[in-house]
């Protein structure tokens, strides 16, 4: 999934950048998961 990379200055997302796979994991475990624990709580608020 990660390969092996030559870069000036090795950042954290020129590391997400290298597979194609990485990426869409990133941005789901930042975007979906919070989405997802937002979603139930304010269901919970809802149904109080």
């Amino acid at each position: 999934m990660i390969t092996p990379f030559t870069d000036i200055v090795p950042s954290f997302f020129a590391t997400i950048n290298q597979g194609p796979l990485t990426l869409t994991i990133f941005l789901h475990t930042l975007i979906v998961l919070p989405m997802f624990f937002i979603y139930f709580s304010e269901k919970k608020k809802l149904s109080k």
